[in-house]
């Protein structure tokens, strides 16, 4: 119901999974709360009815495993276990500020799931504030150009759930403060 009518028709045609057909990606973007991973898991939960595998995973943690790999000599193994995967969910991309090791695991693998797997991952910071996440101006346009060129974006400009949630019940339960 919080859904903006145009996210809701993207929505409609996402949970039919044909995008992992075309190895198109899902890019929600949108302020905090406002229902990114929600949505991103629920897609991912309607795909796998479809027979689709999605591995869900943050942003931090995925780095980390991927930067681990590569210490150990084992990236291309962890690419390719990571490949059979028809949806990749990456969530929260850019929360957690990252070193240039770490953000060069991940382009590897963006560059790698290009036009072969579908990447879905939120974010909180627009497309122009990307350069903070992958520190290399050159990087960065790479990055956002293998991951737009299949893709539907969805913009959820809404309003935090958890900070209405909060007022309400503050409301409800007679908090004077709850403005």
């Amino acid at each position: 119901k919080r859904l903006p009518t145009t996210a809701a028709q993207q929505v409609k045609a996402l949970i039919t999974g044909v995008f992992t057909d075309h190895a198109e990606n899902v890019l929600i973007f949108g302020k905090p709360g406002s229902g990114k991973t929600h949505l991103l898991c629920a897609i991912g939960q309607e795909i796998i009815k479809k027979e689709r595998s999605v591995l869900f995973t943050t942003c931090s943690m995925l780095v980390q495993e991927l930067l681990q790999a590569k210490r150990d000599l084992k990236l291309p193994g962890m690419l390719k276990k990571l490949s059979k995967f028809d949806a990749l969910i990456i969530d929260e991309i850019g929360y957690v500020q990252q070193d240039r090791e770490e953000m060069e695991v991940l382009f590897t693998l963006m560059a790698e799931r290009y036009e072969r797997g579908s990447i879905m991952l939120s974010s909180n910071f627009s497309f122009s504030k990307w350069e903070k996440i992958f520190k290399d101006p050159m990087v960065t346009a790479a990055a956002i150009d293998r991951l737009v060129h299949h893709s539907v974006i969805v913009e959820l400009n809404l309003d935090s759930y958890r900070m209405e949630h909060a007022k309400n019940y503050r409301k409800m339960s007679g908090d004077s403060n709850a403005n």
